[in-house]
């Protein structure tokens, strides 16, 4: 059998954004970090910037402090495109409605739906709730009432309406024009295989 000799890729492997973006999420401060490592504090900025190369057992102290995997500094980024005209039709029992779902369908995290409401549209007859902690709507055109069981939410274009999933809801397009919005459910509500 003939011996293969792998040559290293000609690219260097870069884990400073990793390591700085967790930093920044936790809060810390790069001091924090070199005082809890017993590094330096310009070592941990040029590590942060990919100006050198940690060692073995300098990277694994990093991800300790940070409370990181170090093999997740070097996993792919999970990255998908979802182009507007692939994007599946799905049917959230609104009327005179049109939703596609522009995140993946095997996307558990997040979901989100782009609609396009006819004048009159609405999400049916009674109130109703979603699977997710969080629900997010935003109006990119055109106007849209939000019903829930104490009061009516009155959003036009721009406006941004936040509040639980399981808070009892509906929608009516009552404006004289169609809307397009943007709804987005924390974690998804549903997803499907991919």
């Amino acid at each position: 059998m003939k011996a293969l000799h792998p040559t290293p890729s000609g690219e260097p492997v870069r884990v400073g954004a990793r390591l700085r973006a967790s930093r920044r999420a936790q809060g810390l401060t790069i001091e924090q970090v070199a005082a809890a490592t017993g590094l330096t504090r310009g070592f941990v900025s040029r590590v942060e910037r990919d100006e050198t190369s940690p060692s073995v057992a300098t990277l694994v102290t990093l991800c300790q402090v940070l409370s990181l995997s170090v093999g997740s500094l070097f996993e792919d980024a999970e990255v998908e495109t979802v182009r507007l005209a692939d994007a599946p039709q799905v049917n959230m029992g609104g009327r005179g409605v049109v939703d596609r779902m522009i995140t993946p369908r095997g996307q558990s995290r997040v979901q989100v739906l782009r609609s396009w409401l006819e004048p009159g549209a609405d999400g049916g007859d009674s109130l109703y709730t979603i699977n997710c902690e969080v629900e997010v709507l935003h109006v990119i055109t055109g106007e849209l009432s939000v019903l829930f069981s104490d009061r009516t939410e009155l959003l036009a274009a721009g406006d941004t309406l936040t509040f639980p999933g399981r808070e009892p809801h509906n929608w009516r397009n009552a404006g004289p024009s169609a809307a397009e919005v943007i709804w987005t459910f924390v974690p998804a509500a549903w997803s499907g295989s991919r």
